[in-house]
């Protein structure tokens, strides 16, 4: 193989052929580009400058004002209705220019059917990129470059060169039929692929100095392939592929001639390096069957190739075509049809003049170059440790490939032949800690460049230490589908030291629970079943079989959350399922992610609010409200008597799997659960707890309410509670009932739900707190089924954004036992302690047993003045829970016995807190 030979130029214009050489300029004052632009919502305009804003809608107009050295950029796409008609010259070095918008990613320009181009009477002008069926006619014009022109023409030859035009080219072009005539003068015909028209697909006729170089013409109908007749003398015809087809319907068949040279045209004409199939020549009227009869008598075709078929003729490898051309001959171009550049086949013999490597016809054979791979011994390694790249391509001609492989630090890229071998592509040692690219260059022997990368680490050169940090996972959006589970906390293992590539990663979550992957350092998520801390391991073993090891202690905790208020709604009746079975757990799936009927539920809810009523009970009995089914809790939510019903507000947190759990002490029962709400960490309001302030009392103001009644009452902009605020909590105490009923409590009068807040018995005050969204005008509404009933209504906070707390849930936990110390006297106050610092409020479940009265019993902030308003009604010989929302004072909570019931045992279950923040 030989070094690239340089090609010759024709004429000082050839420079045009690749596009304006450097230095060429429009002309003063006017831009470098007119454009044009048909298609619908261009803002198109013929009577406008051809600017990009307002373009030309035909060429034809850009054709009327365009000036030596301005380019008319034609947006291809919508067909152009009109023949086409170039008048106008350029300058010498300044042409005046026609070309597809390289925008348009290398369509062409489409004329209507029928519709033509012709430059006529013009010089200096180049057309790029046109798709015509009218045909295209050079006449009376000079120095004119047709690239990239595809056309045809309905009759005769779709390129018509003539009436003593001079030096035009055409080159890369796609045309049925070229005819030179009429005294034209110097034209070239190089790289295009031609077709034969209604005679021959190439001919010259009185055009001297026509040179047909390097195309590739099938010619289909009669006639010789290449004809050059009257005084074309001074032509060439050199390095074409000629293929005859279609003359089984000719008045004389084959064999027709390949190339024909008239004798008034053979002086200084010549041809040479053409490659014909299965046809003879004609040479000054004389036929000559084969090349060396041909060569013998005429000296010309020495270099020629015939072979009887056109089975190995092409760009690819083992063509007879490929680098068997003349580089030196006149009309030869740098690149292909295509635009490829010359290239040299390693595997084929440089038979080409002086052993020149251009391939025949009009296509350049390429080495396939498109990709390359590259791998890395080691994607991280510590400080000085050579990392060894090794790559592959897909090039045809490995043996011409150089690789350019930058190791992404700063240093000189590593150039080399070699792509892969024992000791890789290129060796480099990273000298400082970092994350680093390293980029591979594949490049073949035309200059053609792919590329691929790859990231590595260099690591510092220590010793392999695990560690690792922990954060709990939020959710960050009320999305009815995406679950972030409560007590979920991620790991995150990047933190480790990791001077080599980690090979196992197992980190032991303290719970029972083992996560292990393969070399994978980086966050790992893990939802713990109950809060509490837990000893974390991580261990980690790398590909040299260090080991390193670290526990740390992770506390898991639920987190603090806004409240997210629904209109109430019944979510399980186990009347019509079957009653609850002392000491099984019953389990209800709670609506998270789902969207029950009027309800859009959020997939990520930490605890959730529900109003909880027991009935049809066997035997005295409790009920008990977890998340968990292994574990009840050692606290109650609902004390009932056999045969009695009961109700009580309940806020218990959601399972991992959106579950909450019932389990009874003694006997059975049935319990109807409503859905009242729920908490959400990042979603909802905050809270704001108030002292107890009494908002109604129908024994004082509108009388008792009867059956199927209702009561308006006005809640936001009374007591302290905002006109915004959005929910608010509030202590519901019957009494005076006269029959067994039940009471709702709901946000809009139009709409009372199917559920019950409170359970009235004549001869009983019952008393249950209740959170209820705020309605139209600030109102919620109290509605009684049966009998009558006084009712009274005392607001222990709100929720809104005057908000100033969230909530954080906990697993019921005991905070006080009277049971323990002694029953708590008439008018004498108690302490529950052990609510977290910083708490300002909190909600307990408040239970009285062993009564000796009826009496009341109010929960407050410790150290705070004891407000009037009751959190629970006592009964004597009756157990009465109920849910409390309390302010906190020091982490404590009063509980003071009103003055007439007598003594009585108090229970204080923490259920959650707020906090400010």
């Amino acid at each position: 193989m030989r070094p690239t030979r340089a090609t010759a130029l024709l004429t000082a214009g050839l420079v045009t052929l690749l596009g304006v050489p450097a230095g060429a300029a429009a002309a003063a004052g006017a831009p470098a580009h007119l454009y044009v632009n048909n298609q619908d919502g261009s803002n198109c305009s013929d009577s406008g400058s051809g600017t990009q804003a307002v373009p030309y809608c035909t060429i034809s107009a850009a054709a009327k004002a365009v000036a030596p050295g301005q380019t008319v950029l034609i947006k291809p796409g919508k067909q152009y209705d009109e023949d086409v008609v170039v008048d106008r010259s350029g300058d010498p070095g300044k042409p005046i220019t026609f070309a597809a918008d390289p925008a348009a990613g290398g369509l062409q320009v489409d004329l209507t059917p029928y519709k033509r181009l012709a430059i006529s009477g013009a010089s200096h002008v180049v057309v790029r990129g046109l798709f015509t069926h009218g045909g295209v006619q050079v006449s009376r014009s000079s120095d004119v470059e047709l690239d990239r022109i595809r056309a045809s023409r309905p009759k005769g030859a779709a390129l018509v060169v003539g009436e003593a035009s001079s030096d035009v080219r055409v080159s890369r072009g796609n045309l049925v039929g070229i005819r030179v005539e009429g005294g034209a003068q110097r034209t070239v015909i190089s790289r295009n692929l031609l077709s034969g028209s209604t005679g021959s697909p190439v001919s010259a006729a009185d055009a001297p100095g026509t040179v047909v170089t390097n195309n590739t013409v099938y010619g289909y109908f009669c006639g010789p392939i290449i004809a050059v007749d009257g005084a074309s003398t001074g032509s060439g015809v050199f390095n074409n592929v000629l293929v005859p087809q279609g003359a089984s319907s000719c008045a004389t068949p084959d064999p027709r001639p390949g190339i024909s040279v008239a004798q008034s045209a053979t002086t200084g004409t010549k041809a040479d390096y053409n490659l014909i199939v299965n046809a003879p020549y004609s040479w000054s009227g004389t036929t000559y069957k084969d090349r060396a009869s041909f060569e013998a008598a005429t000296g010309q075709g020495a270099h020629d190739i015939v072979t009887p078929t056109a089975d190995n003729i092409g760009a690819w490898e083992g063509s007879l075509t490929v680098d068997s051309a003349d580089p030196t001959a006149p009309g030869v171009l740098p690149t292909d049809f295509h635009g490829n550049p010359t290239a040299d086949d390693p595997g084929a013999p440089n038979t080409g003049k002086d052993g020149g490597y251009l391939d025949r016809g009009a296509y350049e054979l390429q080495d396939g170059l498109s990709q390359v791979w590259m791998s890395v011994d080691r994607t991280y390694a510590p400080v000085g440790t050579a990392v060894e790249v090794q790559a592959v391509s897909n090039s045809n001609w490995s043996s011409t490939m150089t690789y350019e492989v930058d190791f992404g630090d700063g240093t000189a890229p590593v150039v080399t032949k070699q792509g892969t071998g024992p000791h890789g592509l290129a060796q480099h040692a990273y000298t400082k800690p970092g994350d680093y690219v390293i980029k591979v260059a594949a490049v073949n022997a035309v200059g053609k460049r792919v590329f691929t990368e790859q990231p590595v680490k260099a690591t510092p050169a220590v010793p392999l230490t695990a560690n690792f940090a922990s954060a709990p996972v939020l959710p960050t959006s009320d999305d009815p589908i995406d679950r972030t589970r409560p007590l979920t906390v991620a790991v995150d293992t990047a933190a480790s030291a990791t001077p080599w590539p980690v090979e196992t990663v197992t980190v032991d979550f303290g719970d029972g629970t083992t996560s292990a992957r393969d070399d994978k350092l980086g966050s790992v998520r893990h939802t713990y079943n109950t809060p509490g801390e837990y000893q974390v391991t991580l261990s980690l073993v790398d590909v040299k079989g260090a080991r390193s090891k670290v526990t740390k202690p992770v506390k898991v905790d639920y987190a603090a959350s806004g409240y997210v208020a629904t209109e109430p709604f019944r979510l399980m009746d186990t009347r019509t399922s079957g009653p609850l079975m002392a000491g099984v757990p019953h389990g209800m799936n709670l609506p998270v992610g789902l969207n029950v009927p009027g309800h859009v539920m959020s997939g990520s809810m930490a605890s959730v609010v529900l109003n909880v009523t027991v009935t049809h009970a066997t035997q005295d009995a409790f009920l008990a409200a977890t998340p968990y089914y292994t574990e009840r809790p050692t606290t109650s939510n609902l004390n009932v008597r056999a045969g009695g019903t009961v109700s009580n507000t309940v806020t218990v947190p959601a399972s991992e799997f959106g579950q909450a759990f019932f389990t009874l002490n003694a006997g059975r029962a049935d319990v109807i659960v409503d859905f009242v709400g729920y908490y959400q960490p990042n979603i909802g309001q905050r809270f704001s707890p108030v002292s107890p302030t009494r908002l109604a009392d129908t024994r004082e103001a509108g009388g008792a309410l009867g059956a199927g009644q209702t009561r308006t009452v006005k809640v936001a902009g009374a007591a302290g509670i905002p006109a915004g605020a959005s929910a608010v909590a509030l202590n519901l105490t019957s009494t005076d009932t006269t029959a067994g009923t039940f009471v709702t409590a709901y946000p809009d009068p139009a709409k009372r739900p199917a559920t019950s807040n409170l359970n009235p018995e004549p001869g009983k005050a019952k008393s249950n707190q209740v959170i209820v969204p705020v309605g139209p005008n600030g109102t919620i509404t109290l509605y009684n089924h049966w009998g009558s009933t006084h009712l009274v209504v005392d607001v222990v906070g709100f929720y809104g954004k005057e908000g100033k707390a969230l909530f954080t849930p906990v697993v019921p936990k005991r905070l006080a036992d009277t049971r323990d110390t002694g029953r708590l006297a008439a008018g004498a106050t108690a302490t529950a302690a052990g609510v977290p610092a910083g708490a300002v409020g909190a909600v307990v479940n408040l239970t009285a047993t062993e009564s000796a009265g009826a009496g009341y019993l109010t929960a407050y902030g410790f150290g705070a003045a004891r407000p009037d308003a009751s959190s629970l009604n006592t009964l004597p010989g009756v157990t009465v829970p109920n849910h409390v929302t309390t302010p906190v004072g020091d982490g404590k909570i009063s509980v003071y016995n009103g003055p007439w019931g007598g003594p009585t045992h108090v229970i204080t279950d923490l259920l959650g807190y707020f906090t400010q923040g």
